[in-house]
């Protein structure tokens, strides 16, 4: 089991730009993918991003690609998700995520944290 906790959520107005944490612990070794996804208010939840273990293997969902970037520092057991040029539609409650196979889809995440909020005003 591994366990989540995201930070850095906040208010932001479009155009800027946040960064967000995620620490795991647990059986972290045994998940060698991690993300993030995230849930607009009446929207299903979506892909974001995932990295893999050496970080050789990255990917975005189309909506984000060019503006967000994750990275991870194995070592302290940390992925980040840096959001740069921020737009209203990217409101929602962002989740880390870990899962044992690196694929680009959500199905295959097994752990999720709590989530933390992300508010871009216009």
């Amino acid at each position: 089991q591994v366990q989540l906790v995201e930070s850095g959520g906040g208010l932001v107005q479009a155009g800027g730009s946040l960064r967000l944490s995620c620490v795991a612990s647990g059986r972290t070794f045994s998940y060698v993918a991690m993300g993030w996804l995230r849930q607009a208010p009446g929207k299903e939840r979506e892909f974001v991003a995932e990295i893999s273990w050496s970080g050789g293997r990255i990917y975005y969902a189309d909506s984000v690609k060019g503006r967000f970037a994750i990275s991870r520092d194995n070592a302290k057991n940390t992925v980040f998700l840096q959001m740069n040029s921020l737009k209203p539609e990217d409101t929602a409650v962002y989740y880390c995520a870990a899962g044992p196979l690196v694929s680009g889809r959500q199905v295959d995440f097994r752990s999720w944290g709590q989530g933390t909020q992300v508010t871009v005003s216009s």
